[in-house]
């Protein structure tokens, strides 16, 4: 009887202590004679023992993870292409001075839009003014050298048929008389140069846009060989160039013949989408040799100037008609070393479902593999998941996804 005890204690330990009645009455048992019914009744104990021991092992059943999902959407998509561009103004103007002279005045605030024909710079004009008068002066001299040569012609004429004058004296008549008429043209035309050059003192904007630094401050000596003065770039509308694989280009014209009318999205290196669309308006003619691309060209609206000429920018095009494709939110994208996957909530637990992403769109990614539709793709609460865990899911709105 102490041993069946022993063991009972050493099977279910703290246990042993609730059968004192069992053990007092087998004693009883056997006192009075009964050591059948003493030990039916050890067999019973430790029988009990050991059921009791086996259930306090078990582990207790854990609880579900709470999670948030949404549905694998089915969306209709259009055909993009990605590219990299830069930015160009339409109209750009490197602002140079067109005579030699003493910079009297900078008309122009750095940055500023500018008109066409607003001054920028004035040149000091008493050197041209006065090549101005000079000119002039020469040309009402060779006015006044024709009239003679006029009247000294008539004369040799009249001579000639009076046969008091001679064949060569109304020949040099003759000379003399259009060499003035000639004087007159040089004249005229040094007056005219004269003219412009002192128009050229005033430099003004060629076109409407928006003006740079100035390179050269009043009271320095300019001329055509200093060089750009300043600059001056168009705002609206701008190119965006960006090159584009001869397979590329004629995908797209398969699923658009007429390349204008695909769309043209910009992106900027923050991620940021610019919120005016553009249109191409030139495929170059010419393939380069050595990165086997044809130079295209989009026009895109600038009305607030954000695009900024020289400007580095991502490139969307999206052309064709929209294809039925399965798109998930980018936040449920997981990255290992075997690809991309996403864990999706099924019977209450966590599986895992390899995918082939196809690009963003928006907040969403594109799922070429994977996935169906419909499925319940988890995006909140995976930081502990593991496949096979039970979970506990609930719906969210894609805007709950964000970020």
């Amino acid at each position: 009887m102490k041993v069946l005890e022993g063991l009972v204690a050493q099977t279910v330990g703290r246990e042993a202590a609730g059968f004192p009645t069992v053990f007092r009455h087998c004693r009883r048992a056997r006192r009075v004679g009964s050591h059948a019914l003493c030990r039916l009744i050890g067999s019973a104990a430790l029988l009990f023992a050991l059921v009791a021991s086996a259930s306090a092992q078990q582990p207790a059943p854990v609880a579900a993870v709470p999670v948030g999902t949404v549905a694998a959407a089915r969306k209709p998509i259009a055909k993009t292409a990605d590219f990299v561009g830069r930015i160009q103004a339409v109209e750009s103007v490197d602002v140079n001075a067109r005579v030699t002279g003493y910079l009297e005045e900078v008309l122009f605030k750095e940055g500023d839009s500018v008109k066409q024909g607003q001054p920028l710079y004035h040149i000091e004009k008493d050197l041209f003014k006065a090549a101005v008068d000079q000119t002039n002066g020469a040309l009402e001299a060779s006015k006044a050298k024709k009239l003679l040569t006029a009247i000294q012609f008539e004369r040799a004429e009249q001579l000639m048929k009076t046969s008091a004058g001679t064949v060569v004296a109304r020949d040099q008549a003759l000379t003399a008389d259009r060499a003035a008429d000639a004087q007159i043209l040089i004249d005229q035309a040094n007056l005219d140069t004269a003219k412009i050059n002192l128009g050229y003192t005033d430099i003004v904007s060629p076109i409407v846009g928006k003006i740079g630094r100035t390179n050269i401050t009043k009271g320095n000596v300019v001329s055509p060989q200093t060089g750009t003065l300043t600059k001056i770039v168009s705002q609206d509308p701008m190119y965006v160039l960006f090159p584009v694989s001869q397979r590329q280009i004629m995908k797209a014209r398969e699923n658009s013949p007429d390349v204008k009318g695909i769309k043209v999205r910009l992106k900027f290196p923050d991620g940021s989408t610019y919120d005016k669309v553009g249109q191409i308006d030139f495929v170059d003619v010419t393939v380069d040799k050595a990165t086997d691309t044809v130079q295209v060209r989009a026009a895109v609206p600038n009305p607030a100037g954000t695009l900024i000429d020289g400007q580095l920018v991502n490139v969307n095009l999206e052309s064709g008609t929209a294809d039925e494709q399965v798109v998930v939110p980018q936040s449920a994208l997981i990255t290992d070393q075997q690809g991309v996957y996403v864990f999706i909530a099924e019977d209450g637990k966590v599986a895992i479902r390899r995918i082939k992403p196809g690009g963003p769109n928006g907040e969403d990614m594109i799922v070429t593999e994977g996935l169906s539709g419909g499925e319940q793709v988890i995006v909140e609460g995976l930081q502990t998941l593991r496949p096979g865990m039970a979970v506990k899911a609930s719906p969210q709105t894609p805007a709950l996804t964000k970020g």
